[in-house]
């Protein structure tokens, strides 16, 4: 088998077998096959496409190019949730303990955030002691002990995906569908769970910007997961200005917490937080029909079971339990400096990525891989679509460093204006899968 064969026959817009794929999956990772041959075949296939059966076959080498889970001694169907990611995303830390606290069992491996979106791994890392990557008898204890269980990925899950995805972004063939669609699912199906909720963003701010991408994302995604014969579901979802009040880690621990406290419950994060939970119930066997769902969400919400799971997770994996209901015992920052209003008018759009953008620039976000995070820093947002502002009125505190400069135009230019209140669009925009 030649890897000339396999770039040349996609060049043309051939297909692949299973054999070739996988042989060309642990080539790549174990250097065998060459970087330029790589990078060759991921522009072939970034052009001229994959079926469902080849990204299933590369979805299944790129599994298979490291460790499996194995969640079997924990009872009941295991239930699992991605986010494509968002500035703001804080869902994780929301439903996690609600789908925990309602009896289905949520093992989840999230990531760090690099560029303008923030990372699952870097909120919870703003809860002091808090071990987040966890070994494999850890991640089983706390599935077994909270029904909840959140770890970095480890190096050892789908091993293939971090090679191909270097090249990747080097190669600019980075929005290819089958390769995404390969490099989310290689990784959830190596973690275990029975069933995967996905939660595609949609809109500027997102990795897809328009609906037709996150819809043929989802698509392909579904695909994948229901030819592997995994329970799958994808809710497409608006992303444009951030999602809640909080960007930055600390502050969306905050946020997050207030939810659970059943604080905000009308905003669209916690709705949105709501849903993609009932949903993991329906899939994990605790309810049949939405609305008794999303019913139980309510309930464990109103009797605290759902922050008292939260609660036992971080305090059985080494975190100060008690910063959960004492801020101050989270990261704090140097400063917080208010923005105002210049003029009157309605808040007719958000820039959630030009936010995300001056959140990393305080310190809350990385540029490069190995930069340090201030887990204090970030911007509490006060604008809301649609509403109407008075001149002088609070839009933004920005929580910075102790000396760091803070120019408020850069925060107002993240706003669109109108004379008129803009027509509200809803946050979820379509769904596929069972």
């Amino acid at each position: 088998m030649r890897m000339y064969d396999l770039i040349y026959r996609k060049k043309l817009g051939g297909a692949l077998s299973p054999e070739e794929i996988a042989f060309w999956v642990k080539g790549a990772a174990d250097g065998t096959v060459p970087d330029e041959q790589s990078a060759a075949l991921l522009m072939a296939i970034c052009w001229r496409g994959m079926s469902t059966e080849e990204t299933l076959a590369l979805t299944l080498a790129m599994r298979d190019s490291g460790k499996r889970l194995d969640l079997s001694s924990v009872p009941g169907l295991k239930v699992d949730k991605h986010s494509t990611g968002g500035v703001g995303d804080k869902t994780t830390l929301i439903l996690g303990p609600i789908v925990a606290a309602c009896g289905v069992p949520c093992p989840m491996f999230s990531g760090r955030g690099l560029g303008h979106t923030g990372g699952t791994v870097d909120k919870f890392a703003a809860i002091p002691g808090l071990k987040v990557e966890l070994s494999e008898a850890e991640f089983l204890r706390s599935l077994a002990e909270t029904r909840f269980a959140n770890s970095a990925q480890t190096a050892d899950i789908a091993p293939a995906d971090k090679k191909l995805y270097a090249l990747r972004d080097i190669t600019a063939t980075v929005e290819s569908i089958p390769l995404i669609t390969a490099s989310i699912m290689s990784k959830k199906l190596a973690g275990g769970a029975d069933a995967l909720v996905l939660d595609v963003k949609c809109g500027p701010t997102a990795f897809m910007k328009t609906l037709d991408d996150a819809t043929t994302l989802a698509q392909s995604m579904v695909d994948v997961g229901t030819a592997h014969g995994m329970q799958i579901r994808a809710l497409i979802t608006r992303m444009d200005a951030p999602l809640g009040w909080a960007i930055g880690n600390a502050l969306e621990v905050m946020e997050s917490v207030e939810i659970l406290r059943g604080e905000h419950g009308d905003s669209e994060l916690a709705q949105m937080s709501f849903r993609l939970a009932a949903e993991m119930l329906i899939m994990g066997g605790a309810a049949n029909t939405l609305p008794e769902a999303l019913a139980k969400v309510q309930a464990v919400l109103q009797d605290g079971s759902a922050l008292a799971t939260l609660r036992r997770f971080v305090a059985l994996n080494g975190g100060d339990a008690e910063a959960l209901d004492d801020f101050s015992r989270l990261p704090q920052p140097g400063q917080v400096v208010e923005v105002r209003a210049a003029q009157d008018g309605y808040i007719a759009a958000i820039d959630g990525r030009a936010l995300g953008i001056l959140a990393m620039d305080l310190g809350a976000g990385r540029r490069d891989r190995d930069d340090v995070l201030d887990l204090g820093v970030g911007i509490q947002v006060q604008a809301r679509l649609g509403q109407k502002v008075a001149q002088g009125e609070v839009l933004f505190r920005v929580f910075a460093k102790g000396q760091q400069q803070v120019t408020p135009d850069l925060y107002l230019a993240a706003l669109d204006w109108s004379t008129t209140k803009p027509v509200a669009t809803p946050w979820l925009l379509g769904t596929i899968g069972c």
